[in-house]
């Protein structure tokens, strides 16, 4: 008698697809090939030495406590230094504000978790974070897209949409954006603030790239707007200026969501790794990050502009795209008539890849349009990688 079989899997792991850009990565994981296809910080950039100093430090000293379970909310040390760094920026923010996170990509899960009930509405820019449209599809809302330009979000737009949908949130990332590198302007911020507050509305502030300026001036965070410091939610991460093996985020929220959100992560991983956190508490306090900062924007403000000055020789003509003021990422748009999707299977026969721009769009997708990472190469490999790109996008 043959063996019955397994029950199916849940609908939400048959529905929501595999991340291109992960898919991409493998396949380009040649060395040969010169990829702008990642949001990879730059290895070679990594402070190494620090990490191993404050990793043996925290081995030496302590290693009962950091091979043992912790506590769910994280490492009181590590949501100090936190909370000081936020307050340093302008964000008055207490420990207790904080839940530690296994990279802010967890907040965005945990916060699902709290929030959506299969069926919600989401708001989302339009372009959008790819992975930020895999946990709302995972969690069975609907995602709806909020028309953008380049200073944000459509406030009437918003307005309305919000009216209309009834969303439990908008998701942003308001600086430097992924994709598109765009930043959020002060208005905007303010504007979003206020329909939040008009209508009844969480907003998720991600905001994983603010601290790698390379031009231009700090704009405040959407969480510091008043009229909206009731339901703002801020992501961050150590992933982009420490390192992102660590798997170190972190969340700051309203009192009552975040026990909601503690109560998510029990669920999911009871805490994250307690070495990481006291390892990245340890660095804080020994070395100075602001420094490795200042050489992580130097650095990366060079291949920005080394990819700025190869683009008009290597994209079609007709071809537009940003100067982004900081992060990790240029947005281009092709001309028309062109798909980027189609294209990418000729480039990576010239050993280079991007990213095409349709799978970060939760509404109707721009078939011209990709991303280009920038921060992983060094410039000369940018200039090598761009004349490949013109090659095979002109050849």
């Amino acid at each position: 008698m043959p063996a019955a079989p397994v029950p199916p899997l849940a609908a939400r792991a048959t529905s929501v697809g595999a991340s291109p850009v992960r898919e991409i990565l493998a396949l380009t994981a040649r060395p040969e090939v010169i990829s702008f296809a990642g949001g990879l910080p730059a290895p070679e950039l990594f402070d190494g030495a620090g990490l191993a100093a404050a990793f043996h430090a925290v081995m030496e000293e302590q290693a009962a406590t950091a091979l043992q379970y912790s506590t769910t909310e994280g490492s009181p040390a590590l949501r100090a230094a936190t909370a000081a760094r936020l307050a340093g920026r302008g964000l008055a923010t207490e420990p207790d504000d904080l839940l530690i996170t296994s990279g802010s990509q967890q907040g965005l899960t945990l916060l699902a978790a709290a929030l959506l009930e299969p069926g919600d509405v989401v708001l989302v820019e339009n372009p959008c974070y790819l992975a930020a449209l895999q946990v709302f599809g995972f969690a069975g809302a609907r995602v709806v897209a909020v028309p953008c330009d380049e200073e944000g979000p459509d406030p009437d737009a918003l307005d309305a949409l919000v009216a209309r949908e009834r969303p439990k949130l908008f998701y942003s990332v308001p600086t430097f954006q992924n994709p598109t590198g765009h930043t959020m302007t002060i208005e905007r911020r303010r504007a979003v603030a206020d329909v939040a507050a008009r209508r009844g509305l969480w907003i998720v502030e991600d905001d994983p790239y603010g601290e790698l300026r390379y031009e231009g001036a700090h704009v405040p965070w959407i969480s510091a707007c008043e009229a909206a410091a009731d339901r703002t939610v801020l992501l961050g991460s150590y992933s982009k200026i420490m390192a992102p093996g660590l798997r170190i985020g972190w969340m700051r929220a309203p009192h009552d969501l975040l026990r909601a959100c503690v109560i998510a992560k029990q669920a999911s991983d009871l805490h994250t790794p307690t070495v990481n956190q006291l390892a990245a508490a340890r660095y804080l306090a020994d070395r100075d990050l602001d420094a490795h900062l200042a050489r992580l924007r130097t650095a990366y403000g060079e291949r920005r502009d080394a990819m700025l000055a190869g683009l008009p020789d290597a994209l079609p003509d007709g071809s537009t795209w940003n100067r982004p003021e900081g992060g990790m990422f240029l947005w281009v748009q092709l001309p028309d008539g062109l798909d980027a999707t189609d294209l990418l299977r000729k480039v990576v026969e010239y050993d280079v890849a991007y990213v095409p721009g349709a799978p970060f769009f939760a509404g109707a997708p721009d078939p011209a349009a990709l991303r280009l990472c920038f921060a992983t190469s060094a410039p000369d490999e940018i200039r090598e990688g761009l004349t490949r790109l013109g090659q095979a996008l002109k050849g």
